[in-house]
C-alpha cells in the first residue's frame, strides 16, 4: 500500500491541478517524512543484492535526463542499498535505449529514466519494437521543468502578444529552431503556432547545443529551450524571454509570465523525467523503487541539484504515473497530428 501525501498527480494538461510554487514547502516536508522509510526486502531483491542497479538512459551523456540521473544516482543508491550505475544508450530518438529498458531483468536490477520523447515517439515513428505503456512499468515522475520561448534581441517583440502581432503582420517571415524533428522542443513550438494561429517556419537542429548557439548568434530568431539553459542568457541580455511553457511560473525566472497568462490560455507543456522499469516488475519491487526515489528527493544534495535545474519535484505514485503516461501518449498524438509531422 502506498504512503500517500499531499503531492498532486502530475497532470500538466489540466488547469485544475497546477503544481504551484507555493506548494513547494509542503511538498518538501512530505518528501522529508519519507526519507527514513524502508520496505521489507523481497526474495527477488535479496537474490540480486550482489549486483548494482542499472539505470538505463535512452539519451546521451550531458543531456538533461542524464543530469537528473547523475544528480540522483548516489543518494538513490543509498536508498536502495545498492549502487546505481548510469548507462547511456542514445539513438533513434530514444528508441534504442528504451528497447534496452524493456528487455531488462525484472528483479529491480534494471531500471530506466525517460522523458517526454517516450510518449511522443509512438506518434512519430512507424515501427517501434515496444508499447510505450504496456511494455514498461511506470514507477514515478520525478519532476517537471518548463521551457522558455526565447527570441534573439533583434526580434521586435517583448512578449507573446507582440510576437503574435509581428508574426501575423509578416506571415512566414519569422523562423524558429528546435532540437530536431519530433522532439519535445519542436512540439512546444508547434503547439504555440497552432494556439496563436501564426505562420512561423521551422528549422530543425541536432540537439540543444547547436540550437542555442544559433539563436544566440541570430541565425534563427525564436526557440523553446530549457529554463536552466535560458537563465544566464536572459539575465545577460543576449536573449529575450517571451514566455514560459508551464501553467505556473518558474523560481528561476519568477518575473516571466507564462504563455497562458499572456493570452493563450490552453497552452501548457512541461519537460518531465520519470523512472520506469520493464513490464512484469512485481508490485513489491515497484513499490521499493518508488519509495527509494521519494526518499532520494528529500536528500538536500539531490533535491537542490534538481531545483537548480528548474525542476518542480513530483514523486507521483506508480498508479498516477501509469495514468499520466496514457494521457500524454494521447495528448502528444493529437499534437503531432496537428503539426503534420511525419518521420519514416
Amino acid at each position: 500500500m502506498h504512503h500517500d501525501s499531499p503531492l498532486p498527480a502530475f497532470l500538466p494538461a489540466s488547469p485544475l491541478q497546477p503544481p504551484g510554487l507555493r506548494r513547494r514547502s509542503a511538498l518538501l516536508a512530505a518528501l522529508a517524512s519519507l526519507a527514513g522509510s524502508a520496505t521489507v526486502p523481497s526474495a527477488a531483491w535479496a537474490q540480486a543484492a550482489d549486483r548494482p542497479v542499472r539505470m538505463i538512459l535512452p539519451v546521451s551523456a550531458g543531456s538533461g535526463v542524464d543530469g537528473v540521473a547523475r544528480a540522483l544516482g548516489p543518494s538513490l543508491g543509498k536508498a536502495l542499498g545498492r549502487p546505481v550505475v548510469v548507462e547511456n544508450f542514445p539513438g533513434a530518438g530514444g528508441i534504442t535505449g528504451t528497447s534496452m529498458i524493456v528487455k531488462g531483468t525484472k528483479d529491480g536490477s534494471a531500471l530506466g529514466m525517460v522523458s517526454n520523447n517516450h510518449v511522443v515517439n509512438p506518434s512519430v515513428f512507424k515501427n517501434i519494437p515496444y508499447d510505450a505503456v504496456d511494455d514498461i512499468t511506470p514507477i514515478t515522475v520525478i519532476g517537471a521543468t518548463p521551457f522558455v520561448l526565447v527570441a534573439h534581441p533583434s526580434v521586435a517583440a517583448r512578449n507573446v502578444r507582440e510576437l503574435i502581432a509581428l508574426a501575423k503582420a509578416q506571415p512566414g517571415a519569422l523562423n524558429y529552431g528546435s532540437s530536431g524533428n519530433g522532439t519535445i522542443l519542436h512540439l512546444a513550438a508547434e503547439m504555440f503556432v497552432h494556439e496563436a494561429q501564426v505562420d512561423i517556419k521551422h528549422i530543425p537542429y541536432r540537439g540543444m547545443g547547436p540550437l542555442t548557439a544559433d539563436v544566440l548568434g541570430g541565425q534563427i530568431q525564436l526557440a523553446f529551450i530549457a529554463v536552466a539553459v535560458a537563465v544566464p542568457h536572459v539575465k545577460a541580455g543576449t536573449l529575450k524571454a517571451i514566455g514560459l511553457s508551464s501553467t505556473t511560473r518558474s523560481a528561476l525566472l519568477p518575473d516571466l509570465p507564462t504563455i497562458a497568462e499572456q493570452g493563450l490560455a490552453q497552452y501548457a507543456l512541461d519537460g518531465w523525467v520519470a523512472v520506469v522499469g520493464p513490464a512484469g516488475l512485481s508490485k513489491a519491487e515497484t513499490e521499493r523503487v518508488y519509495q527509494a526515489v521519494r526518499a532520494t528527493l528529500a536528500v538536500p544534495e539531490a533535491r537542490d541539484a534538481l531545483l537548480a535545474q528548474g525542476y518542480q519535484l513530483q514523486g507521483t505514485t506508480p498508479e498516477a504515473t501509469t495514468a499520466f503516461f496514457r494521457t500524454e501518449v494521447a495528448r502528444m498524438a493529437k499534437l503531432v497530428k496537428q503539426s503534420g509531422l511525419k518521420i519514416d
